[in-house]
């Protein structure tokens, strides 16, 4: 099972279990976090596309660590002027561990379930 979810601009495909690298996010570590922004879902061959998300579809995840990528330099050059200039740059993530692909599929089975356990 899998979903492609839509965060910061972008697109990530996940899986339970994947660890991902966002852009900054604004949560604590070591918090859960939940992704609404559902495009795709695959379960099991079965393909669900959103129109634009599909609805009742979550992605959960904990927040592991903060940090910055590597330093990229980026060097601007002028021929035959004397130009140049040299700036570094560190992408500012957030690491995210999915742990949860909930479907609204999954909220009945789970509901089922505990009607049988409390006959």
């Amino acid at each position: 099972m899998y979903a492609i979810i839509e965060s910061c601009g972008r697109q990530y495909k996940v899986s339970e279990g994947d660890v991902v690298f966002f852009e900054k996010l604004e949560t604590e570590e070591g918090k859960k976090i939940a992704f609404d922004h559902v495009v795709l879902v695959s379960n099991e061959g079965k393909v669900e596309v959103g129109a634009p998300y599909v609805k009742g579809v979550k992605v959960e995840g904990k927040v592991l660590a903060h940090g910055k990528h590597k330093k990229i330099l980026v060097y601007k050059y002028k021929a035959k002027k004397n130009y140049r200039r040299t700036q570094g740059h560190r992408q500012p993530y957030t690491k995210v561990e999915i742990t949860k692909i909930k479907t609204p599929a999954e909220k009945k089975e789970t509901a089922a379930k505990t009607e049988k356990v409390a006959e």
